[in-house]
């Protein structure tokens, strides 16, 4: 499935979009009043990167929370102009 973490398996989350109005009471107003609540989906911040699996290099569509905490391995990509040594 697209929407979802390649590794982790995280997709969209449901939940409510809540519209307010007023000032709030610690600012001087009578307190805030919600007038409309709508449903929505919070989707996952997935990216497109090259990871490193066994000895070859896959493109994946991966979360953040994984690239962050190490779950995957980026592929090692050498810099631009450089002659490899032999």
């Amino acid at each position: 499935m697209s929407g979802s973490c390649q590794v982790c398996g995280k997709t969209a989350q449901k939940g409510n979009s809540v519209q307010q109005r007023g000032k709030p009471k610690y600012l001087g107003g009578n307190g805030r009043q919600t007038t409309g609540i709508s449903r929505r989906l919070f989707k996952p911040n997935l990216q497109k990167i090259r990871v490193q699996e066994g000895g070859s290099t896959v493109t994946k569509r991966v979360c953040v929370q994984c690239i962050r905490s190490g779950r995957i391995q980026k592929a090692v990509v050498r810099k631009p102009f450089t002659v490899p040594e032999s």
